[in-house]
């Protein structure tokens, strides 16, 4: 077995069945509490559903917004989609706006973590539940009903496990960072640092956001490239889209992306696949968009007056090169 492979079975071990495919699940009976009989249950086909996307500014985004959009036409739910374009005031006002119209439950997925309180309150005042859906607000408890998404610290810690490994230890690294303030970007540079430290050969030389966009990743290595050249040995990216982007920076320096320099990511988007299929990318931590069933799926228990998990956690894992061809013919983004 080889280095990597002992590596990617460990961390199957540890953290659980690795698999593109799975999908978080709520099937326990345990966790639902009693059903209040005294009112007739409501089915997928008499919801209606508001969901305020942040945006589409991935691969990873614009396969959750898919996962959303057909799940709901495949259960029969009635979905008022609003995308916010990258702007939490544009989030905040269609908030607002599925709040007129009295939907049953509010989906959002915050674009950064604070400034929710307000429209939240709003929410909960006019008896509309709200779940939070991959990424994190920063508000109290009592203001959401549950939170479904990934675990975005363990994500950076595992980002950090690999590339360590991949280094043997020792490496000049810069770090390719998601939007300031979200949450995927607040937990994963905490997550990377808590286990890099632990590495005192590993030297993080700079730190900037890309944005989460394929142009700002790699318009950020280009900069880190001019003024580190060479030096620079590893990249850890937040997200797979400014990885791709740091791959072409780095071509067009004159260096081999994933030789010269390591590079490690999150997400496992069809694209991360193809770049570690190219020899390109080393790993990708996957963070899973596909949530539209588990989401519709509280929703309707919401509707029913079940309780559900306050935190509902997806089932994901960590992909490299050895195997991408083989598990690129199973991915759904």
């Amino acid at each position: 077995m080889s280095r990597i492979l002992f590596l990617f079975a460990i961390f199957a071990s540890l953290f659980g069945p690795v698999s593109c495919t799975q999908q978080p699940t709520l099937s326990s009976t345990e966790q639902l509490g009693p059903v209040d009989e005294t009112k007739p249950e409501k089915t997928y086909e008499d919801l209606i559903i508001g969901f305020a996307q942040l945006g589409a500014e991935s691969e990873w985004r614009v396969a959750n917004t898919n996962s959303i959009k057909e799940t709901a036409e495949q259960l029969g739910v009635e979905l008022r989609f609003y995308d916010a374009q990258q702007k939490q005031e544009n989030q905040i006002e269609a908030v607002r706006k599925l709040i007129v119209q009295k939907v049953d439950v509010i989906g959002i997925s915050p674009i950064v973590e604070t400034g929710w309180d307000e429209v939240f309150q709003e929410a909960k005042d006019a008896g509309i539940p709200i779940i939070v859906v991959d990424r994190r607000a920063d508000v109290p408890d009592d203001l959401y009903v549950s939170y479904l998404g990934s675990d975005f610290l363990e994500e950076g810690r595992n980002s950090a496990r690999v590339m360590a490994e991949l280094v043997n230890g020792n490496a000049n690294l810069v770090e390719l960072a998601g939007t300031p303030g979200s949450a995927p970007a607040n937990d994963r540079y905490r997550g990377f640092r808590e286990v890099i430290k632990d590495y005192p050969g590993i030297k993080v030389i700079d730190s900037q956001t890309g944005d989460f966009t394929l142009a700002g990743g790699r318009e950020v290595m280009m900069g880190f490239l001019e003024k580190y050249g060479k030096q620079i040995t590893a990249v850890f990216a937040h997200n797979d889209d400014m990885a791709l982007g740091a791959i072409q920076a780095i071509e067009e320096y004159g260096l081999r992306p994933g030789v010269d320099i390591k590079i490690v990511s999150v997400d496992a988007a069809r694209g991360a696949f193809e770049a570690m299929i190219a020899g390109k990318l080393n790993a990708t931590i996957e963070c899973n968009p596909l949530l539209g069933p588990s989401f519709f799926e509280l929703a309707l228990r919401v509707v029913n007056g079940q309780s559900i998990p306050k935190r509902v956690p997806s089932v994901e894992g960590i992909f490299f090169p050895e195997n991408a061809s083989e598990i690129l013919l199973t991915r759904k983004y």
